[in-house]
């Protein structure tokens, strides 16, 4: 069995596929390279594959499979050339006989997945799905869409503010409130572009990577305050935090190593 095949095999574990939202997303399997590389024993993650990150991981010959949290390839691809950016990035690949594969919304509603992330950092309190699953697998009876977490003590919003920057590892968020001493009780948290799901939650506190601003209005208006951090800022630290000790649990027989990109990284700066 190649490596690839043992990381897709494992990912499948970690977050199945049957939890992504399959009705938009693109998950799973993109590239499977027909001829893979040989004498590999490492896994690269990373949020976005960029042409950047993509150098970054088919420079390293150990690697023979990148692990793109956001799909790579979204759109149907109807040639190959060099001169499309994302087209050129699967050749790259195929070339090197490295595989690809994204997780994405398996990830996000899975267990000890992308939102359970973000709710491990506020704090001390309970969490559930936004939306649940009617039938999810035996090994994450928990999986949904979103996640609802209540503070076991209310806790002010600029406590809140700060467990957010420490677990994202962020000196600025932007936040909307209508009250900077409010006590929170409830979060609702959708990682990424988290407006289709929190718009119907209700809770005290949105936490999301982005969100319009006519959405952010009509959350004040219902006296919900809310966090953004920018898109991938709201996902990034699940590949060191969670990802990379799952899967080397799961590769560890295989003496398959994991390592996480050093060049990926939100777009957004604050300057």
């Amino acid at each position: 069995m190649s490596l690839f095949s043992k990381v897709t095999r494992a990912m499948r574990t970690i977050a199945p596929l049957e939890l992504a939202d399959l009705t938009w997303d693109n998950v799973g399997v993109l590239v499977e390279p027909p001829y893979p590389a040989v004498n590999t024993s490492r896994v690269f993650l990373t949020i976005d594959l960029t042409p950047q990150v993509l150098d970054e991981a088919l420079n390293d010959a150990k690697v023979g499979a990148i692990i793109a949290y956001h799909p790579p390839i979204f759109k149907s691809m109807k040639r190959l050339t060099s001169a499309d950016v994302k087209q050129d990035m699967v050749m790259k690949a195929i070339a090197k006989g490295v595989g690809i594969y994204s997780p994405h919304t398996a990830c996000d509603n899975c267990e000890n997945g992308v939102n359970d992330w973000l709710a491990s950092g506020l704090g001390k309190g309970s969490v559930k799905p936004i939306i649940a699953f009617d039938s999810p697998p035996t090994d994450h009876p928990n999986a949904g869409t979103g996640r609802y977490f209540t503070y076991e003590v209310p806790t002010p919003l600029t406590t809140v503010v700060a467990h957010v920057k420490k677990l994202t590892n962020l000196n600025f968020l932007r936040v909307a409130t209508n009250d900077q001493e409010k006590l929170i009780k409830t979060v609702a948290i959708c990682a990424g572009s988290g407006s289709s799901v929190l718009a119907p939650a209700k809770a005290d506190l949105y936490l999301t990577g982005e969100m319009g601003h006519h959405d952010v209005l009509a959350a004040l208006a219902n006296d919900t305050s809310v966090i953004l951090c920018e898109h991938s800022n709201t996902e990034r630290g699940y590949l060191t935090a969670n990802l990379k000790p799952a899967l080397e649990e799961a590769l560890a027989a295989d003496n398959i190593q994991v390592v996480v990109s050093k060049l990926d990284k939100d777009p957004l700066t604050v300057m």
